[in-house]
């Protein structure tokens, strides 16, 4: 891109700025409401009317502000969620863990296998594949964690769960499916008990695409931020009832959580739960869809209200 084409871009579009901004922390001194309602015009140029919402993502943004519910600062902390998991539905469902630690100093790296994965409790996107192989694998893994570690990830968008997550590195055994080079996520959208959509996706390292399905495995030919595509068909999962069951379980007495599971070799392994899915910013190829999944939150059930 040209630099007279990104000073074109700015100028009809001076949300970019703001957006800008925003990634540097200048927005902190902000409330809750007014930081999100702020962010929310920046991201998908509309206004976010609280009194009147219909949207997924609308939605979304009030169970930030409103559903306070203690036990959602577990849930997404990548360490602690192992414990309710287990009660939940049984620890065999889990990935193995080889380490834990407060500080990506107190890594031996020499004692951890060939490869395996690190990732930071408190957050999203706090995920580094290790090949022990490559060059200076392990200076380049604590500068991203130290990076990482020093983020309060509530600050980013106001997702309250993470304000007081605690801050930690696990190592997760690499697991790998029938490609035999990455994992395809399934992302299960629950409410209440209830699944009513699930997004695939796949080649994340590559050419990052998400497919939709119904739980009857029928293609949706929709979208939602990244591109889908009808050209790759993914095979329904012999183990697709296990996978409905495991997250209705997790996410009854919940308006909505996004239960992320993996399959290898016909075998369920829980990945997180995720409660604002994209934050509530991502695009949908259409506003149908949209306002269908925001019918399913029902906003009675949020722990807290106005």
């Amino acid at each position: 891109m040209g630099i007279i084409t990104k000073i074109r871009k700015v100028f009809f579009n001076p949300f970019i700025v703001i957006e800008y901004i925003f990634s540097k922390g200048f927005f902190n001194f902000l409330s809750d409401k007014q930081y999100i309602k702020l962010k929310y015009k920046c991201k998908t140029g509309k206004n976010l009317n609280l009194k009147h919402m219909e949207t997924f993502n609308e939605k979304l943004q009030w169970l930030k502000l409103y559903d306070r519910n203690p036990l959602y600062t577990k849930l997404v902390n990548k360490y602690e969620v192992r414990e309710y998991i287990k009660e939940k539905i049984g620890e065999e469902y889990l990935i193995p863990i080889i380490g834990c630690w407060d500080s990506p100093e107190q890594i031996d790296f020499k004692k951890l296998p060939e490869q395996f994965v690190l990732k930071s409790t408190h957050d999203s996107g706090g995920v580094y594949i290790v090949d022990k192989n490559s060059r200076n694998i392990s200076g380049q893994a604590k500068n991203f964690f130290n990076k990482r570690l020093r983020t309060n990830y509530y600050k980013i968008s106001r997702e309250w769960p993470y304000k007081y997550c605690k801050r930690m590195i696990i190592a997760e055994k690499k697991m790998t499916d029938e490609s035999g080079n990455e994992l395809k996520d399934y992302k299960l959208f629950c409410f209440n008990g209830q699944v009513k959509l699930i997004q695939v996706d796949f080649d994340r390292f590559h050419n990052h695409r998400r497919n939709l399905y119904t739980c009857n495995w029928e293609y949706i030919n929709e979208s939602i931020e990244y591109p889908n595509d009808n050209k790759v068909q993914i095979e329904k999962p012999v183990v697709l009832e296990e996978m409905l069951n495991i997250a209705s379980k997790l996410s009854v007495g919940l308006p909505h959580v996004r239960v992320d599971l993996y399959v290898i070799r016909e075998r369920i392994y829980f990945g997180e739960l995720t409660f604002y899915h994209g934050s509530g910013y991502e695009k949908f190829s259409s506003k149908v869809m949209e306002k269908r999944l925001g019918d399913c939150i029902n906003l009675d059930l949020a722990y807290s209200v106005r």
